[in-house]
């Protein structure tokens, strides 16, 4: 391609100082990159067969998932890129970054950067951040082929048309963003870090099923008795479900909560139905949602969710979600939801409902399953130690989403855009 080819129509709206006035190139992907088809033949082992999925890149693929002659299973370098063309709409690409050479099925398509001395060059590192970009996506959900199962082959990919500036400025531009990635990694890592001790710390301070004396017991409380086992209904004033009831409109004050709105530890209120201040009367009526209640889903793909109830307004709740609560005198509503995530509650739990066609807890389920308390001293203790290592959970999450939230809008600025008059 002729460096005469420049795209004054695309620009970046953020540049490095030394590059600001420097041209663009418009090129489409198949200028820079080629397909790779090269085969295995009987190089490589089952061990060096890999896949692609969302979020993780390349994986080792499933032993089960590999066939048994991997002749034509196809060579990936470092730095080349792979895909599965039946789910790149979702995100399942991948650039090698290993030494080591590696396999993938035969269905995937393999491709890789031209080598040095192609004008314009493209950079692997650039490539592989463009391609979180919404110009990428805004193709790849218009390139798609074959109806419900879309098909997106490298003849295809290759039409994608690009600005770029030159392969100095990508390696800044890709520089900055992986550095950014490598922040956002090790941040992701605080994060699991603190949920994997968050969960051996619950499998120690409530007891094992069949015990009554946890492994982990605060000081003040070494010589306090065992604890002891009631049946759930025995510790709660209420067990309800919410309501069948169908609103009558979906344009109102009250927010109308179902199953999809509870997640394991917090309420997600990015999706809520609102209606009418007529139909919350109603449903509100046959199941009266209080603060510090405890919501419970109890079917469909999200049964077990769970979260204690924050919220300091009224709102409705579809059926799909039991609510518990608490007898004043008898447990703590921050205990009551803790001992329903605990280890030993959600064996009971999902043993009740192992084999079923239909996944569903039944009130009469949920009522016999049996809880250990200690004394509500204890209980409070135990409550406000996980609350706090909950909080500092939370906080590290959104430090984590304030990052990738940060790197979005500084793509949408690197990369270039369509100028707006």
């Amino acid at each position: 391609m002729n460096k005469d080819n420049t795209q004054h129509a695309l620009v970046p709206r953020l540049r490095f100082p030394e590059f600001r006035g420097k041209p663009l190139y418009s090129i489409c992907l198949g200028d820079v990159t080629a397909e790779s088809k090269i085969r295995n033949g009987d190089e490589f082992s089952a061990a060096s067969v890999m896949g692609v999925r969302k979020g993780e890149g390349i994986v080792p693929m499933e032993e089960r998932l590999v066939a048994s002659d991997i002749s034509r299973y196809k060579l990936v370098q470092k730095n080349w890129f792979a895909y599965n063309p039946m789910r790149l709409n979702i995100g399942s690409i991948a650039r090698h970054h290993h030494d080591d050479d590696i396999l993938v099925s035969p269905d995937y398509v393999v491709f890789r950067c031209l080598e040095e001395g192609a004008a314009p060059e493209l950079s692997p590192d650039y490539l592989d951040q463009f391609r979180e970009s919404s110009n990428w996506d805004a193709f790849v959900a218009e390139a798609g082929d074959g109806g419900v199962r879309v098909r997106i082959y490298y003849s295809r990919l290759a039409e994608l048309r690009l600005a770029v500036p030159d392969i100095a400025e990508q390696q800044k531009i890709a520089g900055s963003l992986g550095s950014l990635d490598d922040l956002i990694a090790a941040e992701g890592r605080k994060l699991e870090a603190l949920r994997d001790h968050k969960k051996g710390l619950m499998q120690h301070l409530f007891p094992r099923e069949g015990e009554r004396q946890p492994r982990l017991r605060f000081p003040e409380f070494f010589d306090a008795p065992e604890w002891t086992e009631y049946r759930t209904e025995c510790v709660c004033e209420r067990i309800m479900d919410g309501t069948h009831f169908s609103p009558q409109s979906t344009d109102g004050p009250r927010p109308y909560l179902t199953s999809k709105n509870v997640r394991n530890g917090f309420l997600d209120l990015s999706t809520v139905t609102f209606i009418s201040e007529e139909d919350h009367r109603e449903i509100y009526a046959r199941c009266p949602v209080q603060k510090h209640d405890v919501l419970l889903t109890k079917d469909g793909a999200s049964t077990g969710n769970c979260v204690i109830n924050n919220l300091d307004y009224e709102f409705s709740l579809l059926s799909s979600v039991a609510v518990l609560r608490g007898k004043v005198l008898k447990i703590v509503p921050a205990f009551l939801y803790y001992t329903i995530v605990s280890p030993r509650y959600r064996k009971q739990l999902f043993d009740s409902i192992a084999g079923q066609a239909i996944t569903r807890i039944t009130l009469t389920k949920l009522k016999n399953y049996t809880v250990v308390l200690p004394d509500m001293a204890e209980q409070q203790r135990i409550a406000d130690c996980l609350t706090a290592l909950d909080t500092w959970i939370a906080a590290q999450a959104e430090k984590l989403d304030a990052l990738r939230t940060h790197k979005r809008g500084l793509m949408q600025q690197l990369f270039p855009s369509p100028e707006v008059s």
